[in-house]
C-alpha cells in the first residue's frame, strides 16, 4: 500500500510568553491509502488541533503535510481552500448541515462549491450505502440523528477526496445510532476506497479502527 498523507514535525502553539500553550509538540504521522487510523486523547490532548491542521483547517507554526504527493502548507489561502473542497471530506459531531436544504442538496454541498455536476450514479451509491435512499429529498429536521450524520458522510464522500477525517463522528448519537456509524463508516471506505482518520476520546470506538495512535500533551505515544 502506498501513503496517502505524511506529516512531519507539526508543531503548534496558541498565546505568546508565559501564557503560551503547545497543542501540538513535533508530531510525524503517516497513513497508507485505504487505512483507517483512530487517534485517542483525553480533551485537551491535542488531537482537535492536529485534525485542523490536517484538514488544512488550520497551519502550524513548524513543519509540513503531504497529502497525495501534495505539499499541503506551500499553497495560499485560495488553493488551500480549493484544497479542502476537493481533497478533504470532513465528519464532525453536530453534523453541520444547512437546515434549509435537503439531504440531497446538503451532500452536494462541496461539489456545488466548486462548480462541479454531480455523478449521479454515484451519488445514488453513496445513498444506498448509507441506507438514506429514500431520504434524499427530506430535510434535516426530518430526518433522526443518525440519518443525519449519515448524510453528513456521504456529503464527505461526494467529491472522492483523498482523506476522510472525522471528529467525533458518534458524540451527538446514542449508543445504538453510534454503533451502526461506526459499522457503516467502516464497510463504506472499504467499499469505495477512502481513507479514514477520526479522533476520539472513547476506547470502544477508536477499537473499530486499523490501527490506534494515542495523543497525550501534543504529543504522539
Amino acid at each position: 500500500m502506498s501513503v496517502i498523507l505524511k506529516a512531519e514535525h507539526l508543531s503548534k502553539k496558541y498565546g505568546k510568553g508565559d501564557n503560551a500553550v503547545t497543542a501540538l509538540n513535533d508530531v510525524s504521522l503517516e497513513v497508507e491509502k485505504g487505512e483507517f487510523v483512530a487517534i485517542v486523547g483525553r480533551s485537551g490532548s491535542g488531537k482537535s488541533t492536529l485534525l485542523h491542521i490536517l484538514g488544512a483547517m488550520d497551519r502550524p507554526d513548524e513543519g509540513s503535510l503531504t497529502v497525495d504527493g501534495e505539499d499541503v502548507f506551500s499553497m495560499n489561502d485560495d488553493k488551500l481552500a480549493a484544497y479542502r473542497r476537493s481533497k478533504v471530506g470532513f465528519v464532525f459531531q453536530f453534523f453541520n448541515l444547512l437546515p434549509v436544504m435537503t439531504a440531497r442538496e446538503n451532500i452536494l454541498v462541496p461539489l456545488a462549491l466548486d462548480s462541479k455536476q454531480p455523478d449521479n450514479e454515484y451519488l445514488a451509491q453513496l445513498a444506498e450505502a448509507m441506507g438514506i435512499s429514500d431520504r434524499l429529498d427530506h430535510y434535516p429536521h426530518q430526518l433522526s440523528g443518525g440519518q443525519q450524520q449519515r448524510t453528513a458522510i456521504a456529503r464527505a464522500m461526494i467529491a472522492k477526496p483523498s482523506v476522510i477525517l472525522a471528529d467525533e463522528p458518534t458524540g451527538n448519537l446514542d449508543s445504538a445510532s453510534g454503533q451502526e456509524i461506526l459499522t457503516l463508516l467502516k464497510s463504506s471506505i472499504k467499499q469505495f476506497g477512502q481513507t479514514l482518520i477520526l479522533i476520539t476520546h472513547d476506547h470502544t470506538v477508536a477499537q473499530t479502527a486499523d490501527r490506534i495512535i494515542t495523543i497525550s500533551d501534543g504529543m504522539l505515544i
